[in-house]
């Protein structure tokens, strides 16, 4: 059986990265795609797609992307049930994230990591670290 998906979008928001009880990193995003052809009145459409990276995938896909840079998902479909407040059963599918790629000029990255950083300058406590282990 064969399960892969490859999508390409852009973040809808920083990637938020937790930790499990034994310490697993895994990290949400949300990845807005544009869907080929148009709608029915003549517009692009746009599906918002959640996706779910684990382990070191999660800390580099936290670490390297923010809302708004263009990215390349591969992974697999994940189905889960789930039950809301109410009792009622949901499905909801999303993607788990097994390889993450850079879909964008180093240009463009570097000025997304400029105004990432501008954003949390003023903030108490946060001073600006350089990193040369930077994969790109």
């Amino acid at each position: 059986m064969l399960n892969k998906i490859f999508i390409m979008g852009r973040l809808t928001k920083d990637p938020e990265l937790r930790r499990t009880q034994n310490g697993t990193a895994v990290c949400s995003v949300s990845v807005a795609v544009e869907r080929d052809g148009k709608g029915a009145n003549g517009e692009k459409e746009t599906d918002f797609i959640d996706v779910v990276a684990w382990k070191t995938t999660a800390e580099f896909l936290s670490k390297y992307f923010a809302k708004g840079r263009m990215i390349i998902i591969g992974g697999s479909l994940q189905m889960r049930d789930w039950t809301d407040r109410d009792g009622n059963k949901r499905r909801s599918a999303e993607v788990v994230a097994r390889d993450v790629y850079f879909a964008e000029p180093k240009q463009k990255a570097e000025q997304k990591t400029e105004q990432k950083t501008e954003t949390y300058a003023g903030a108490e406590g946060f001073e600006e670290v350089e990193d040369d282990d930077t994969p790109f």
